[in-house]
């Protein structure tokens, strides 16, 4: 291992001597493991002046995000690396000696990206109609053509089911739709709710495949307009009613059926009785509702995600524990039914992501610009490690409403 005094030298000393990747910096600097194919680079004094003013993933990010800081080689190994090697917490001397190198302006933050939401603090009431309606345009009113070229022609944007190895990202989509429709045990004439219906799919399928009635709500403009086309070209539109609509102002309560797929962790944890208890209301005796959502492990870790997840990808977004997820939907008035980890299925997932954004990689920044493509590049491969590390998770729960007897409908083993 060898160390330049100047700058890579002194961004190295925030991680541990066996680092296993270069360092290089823009004054010509050199440390790390100088024979590693994995290097990060530190481009301009604007990278610095990132990392000084906010250090942690966030300052990083936005380094990384504007390209005054890069990644060569292996993203996904250099990340590993990154965060097995790191200094917990930063040194305050470190800090402080790269301040000292780089010079006063490094100490004045830069202008940030455009692509960053404001701070908690300047959203308005947290959860209030207009906040959350503002959180989900941030992250899905972004391109319609951006999401296809990740997500594929299924354009399910949420855990893939792989009933092998060798299954394809399509293959295994549909088979999670299927399997929420299995879970639900959809039969012809039912009425299915699906609660943040993205893109339609699901609806689509039920619709098709289960003869159901559906009606779908989204916050998205853009979801809603691709999902409408979709359920044209399809021939459903009898069968089929998407709404731009929050899932609070749904006002029936005869549904046989409701889906809420990666909408609970844009609720927040200190609401999640009140969005069950919402819920329950609007479906019947009997009826039963698939939850399937990102979960922490255990409740030692925060709610609240990391400040580059907030600001850059989903705002206002919390991950809580299966078992607050249970609670709230025994609250609720729900009876738990079955509980399922997925959780080395979204990494799996997560792998095909990123690999479609790397073989769609021009045509993507040609949509929506570089910053956008490189958040997107840095967000998956973050949430790939987390879920393989175990350090987030994703369930579906399955509940059921018992009728004033204690009766439902439930078989006596799973049928799915």
């Amino acid at each position: 291992m060898a160390h330049s005094k100047w700058i890579a030298g002194k961004v190295s000393s925030f991680f541990d001597d066996a680092v296993p990747i270069k360092f290089a910096a823009f004054d010509g600097s050199t440390a790390g493991d100088l024979e590693a194919s994995n290097v990060l680079e530190i481009k301009s004094p604007l990278a610095l002046r990132y990392i000084i003013t906010h250090p942690g993933d966030l300052g990083i990010a936005r380094a990384y995000i504007t390209n005054h800081l890069d990644i060569h080689g292996d993203i996904y190994r250099t990340l590993i690396a990154l965060r097995d090697y790191a200094k917990h917490p930063i040194p305050i001397g470190a800090i402080v000696r790269l301040a000292m190198t780089a010079g006063p302006a490094a100490i004045v933050r830069p202008e940030l990206p455009i692509e960053e939401a404001p701070p908690r603090y300047r959203r308005g009431l947290l959860h209030s109609l207009a906040r959350d309606k503002s959180a989900i345009e941030h992250h899905y009113d972004v391109s319609n053509e951006f999401y296809a070229r990740i997500l594929g022609p299924t354009m399910v944007y949420s855990c893939a089911v792989f009933n092998s190895e060798q299954s394809s990202l399509d293959a295994a989509q549909i088979e999670k739709i299927d399997l929420i429709c299995r879970k639900l045990d959809l039969k012809p004439e039912m009425k299915l709710l699906d609660v943040g219906c993205g893109w339609g799919t699901l609806l689509i399928h039920a619709a098709k495949e289960y003869g159901v009635k559906a009606v779908g709500v989204t916050l998205s403009k853009n979801q809603i307009a691709l999902a409408q086309q979709r359920v044209s070209a399809a021939k459903l539109e009898n069968s089929i009613e998407i709404r731009l609509q929050d899932y609070r102002e749904v006002s029936e309560s005869d549904f046989d059926a409701i889906s809420s797929i990666g909408m609970s962790e844009h609720v927040g944890d200190s609401k999640l009785d009140l969005y069950f208890k919402q819920l329950h209301d609007r479906i019947k005796d009997q009826g039963r509702i698939l939850n399937h959502c990102i979960t922490r492990p255990h409740s030692k870790m925060p709610a609240r995600t990391g400040s580059f997840f907030d600001r850059y990808i989903f705002p206002d977004g919390e991950l809580t524990t299966p078992s607050r997820v249970t609670q709230a939907l025994h609250n609720a008035g729900f009876e738990l039914r079955h509980s399922e980890n997925l959780r080395e299925h979204y990494a799996k997932t997560l792998t095909k992501w990123c690999e479609n954004l790397t073989e769609n990689w021009d045509d993507a920044v040609a949509e929506v610009g570089i910053n956008r493509v490189r958040i997107w590049n840095l967000y998956m491969t973050l949430s790939r490690i987390g879920f393989e590390s175990n350090s987030i998770q994703v369930h579906q729960f399955l509940g059921v409403i018992n009728d004033e007897t204690g009766t439902n409908h439930m078989p006596l083993r799973p049928a799915y």
